[in-house]
């Protein structure tokens, strides 16, 4: 308990407003808990909002990350049951699609890199049916001539981050979550609560804390250091596409093209909108450059030249939280009152449920599913 005199703001704060914090608050705050979001309020860097909503546990899963996988498996699992319940509580459509994920090879190179990879995911049990070129063209009529063959995950789904962050915000809200503008910059533990140093106010002060502020984790003082070291910013530059009117849709399923040894995905929306994504690069800037916007346009076209026709409606830049193994980062750290939920790279939209189930359960005294045991603080030294 605080101090005799202190002031308690909250029973928990929760430091990020994107989609990890989001949903955690509103899960926590329906257990009866009270809540307080800080949120930078820059949605110009938020990683939920240059994402392109791909939930492909199968289509993401590659050699060496079978824990991952597990955590994965659990997130989309729990997905659309989460998606329904936040529908229904703000009456919002998040835009969740089901068709599932067309993984295509251009050249015969990228036709044997794909079918190794589908080999080594049939030998783990997962359910992914190849095609042939004809088969593929078959599903999406405007994929390039070309194209030598692919693989079908039915199991895939993808959602509208925006309208999806829109959507938890709301129930957030509805819920009774506080949300305060501005950056936690510092955490300092005090008499069995934690402080919270947050920019343009006087601090707020929980028993309970949650770090969920994606790579800008690392930049808070009091976050233990062995999580701030193994976060860091991995610049994604994504573009949308939007089709001109009278034009039939280019796609209809998620689509993950290999040409030539490089990868691009090409998402569309239930409302006409393409995604095409995205570079990874180790840096710390959100400028869009001329390069990364090339080859985007370049090697999407190659796979499906009808986009050609589209219109550039947006050239989207965010920072993506990466971790030391490319594993999120959550669970209780060594100081009293303090979890973590960060470090979920390229996954934030499909972890965000599961996420948020397991921080509640911490929250809460209870135990989160057994496939987080990986991912806890405590790995990292």
């Amino acid at each position: 308990m605080p101090a005799k005199g202190e002031q308690v703001d909250a029973d928990v704060v929760i430091a990020g407003g994107g989609v990890i914090g989001t949903a955690i608050a509103w899960r926590t705050a329906l257990e009866g808990l009270t809540v307080i979001l800080v949120d930078p309020d820059d949605d110009a860097d938020k990683a939920s909002l240059v994402a392109a909503g791909m939930l492909g546990p199968v289509s993401e899963s590659v050699f060496g990350e079978q824990d991952l996988l597990n955590l994965n498996l659990l997130a989309i699992t729990r997905f659309p049951g989460f998606n329904k319940e936040l529908e229904d509580a703000t009456g919002r459509v998040t835009g969740l699609r089901t068709e599932g994920t067309l993984a295509v090879a251009y050249d015969s190179d990228d036709l044997a890199a794909l079918n190794r990879l589908t080999a080594f995911r049939h030998s783990i049990g997962l359910q992914a049916e190849e095609l042939d070129g004809r088969q593929c063209r078959k599903l999406e009529p405007f994929l390039a001539p070309g194209t030598r063959g692919g693989v079908l995950a039915t199991g895939d789904l993808s959602v509208d981050n925006r309208r999806y962050l829109a959507a938890l915000r709301e129930a957030a809200r509805k819920a009774g979550v506080r949300r305060v503008t501005g950056s936690v910059t510092r955490l300092t533990p005090e008499d069995g609560h934690v402080r919270v140093i947050v920019t343009g106010t006087a601090g707020l002060s929980a028993p309970q804390v949650v770090v969920a502020a994606g790579w800008a984790t690392s930049k808070i003082t009091g976050v233990p250091d062995p999580v701030r070291k193994a976060v860091r910013p991995v610049k994604g530059q994504i573009l949308r596409l939007r089709h001109p009117p009278g034009m039939p849709p280019v796609a209809t399923h998620s689509i993950r093209a290999t040409v030539g040894g490089r990868d691009v995905y090409i998402v569309p929306r239930t409302d006409g909108e393409l995604v095409v994504g995205a570079t990874q690069e180790e840096r710390d800037d959100v400028d869009a450059t001329a390069g990364a916007v090339h080859d985007l346009l370049r090697d999407a076209m190659t796979a499906l030249p009808a986009i050609s026709e589209l219109i550039l409606a947006e050239i989207s830049v965010g920072r993506r939280p990466g971790s030391q193994d490319n594993g999120p980062i959550v669970g209780h750290t060594g100081t009293p009152g303090l979890i973590v939920a960060t470090g979920h790279f390229r996954n934030g939209i499909l972890l965000s449920a599961a996420t948020a189930d397991a921080v509640t359960a911490l929250l809460t005294g209870r135990q989160p599913s057994e496939e987080w045991l990986p991912f806890r603080p405590g790995r990292l030294g």
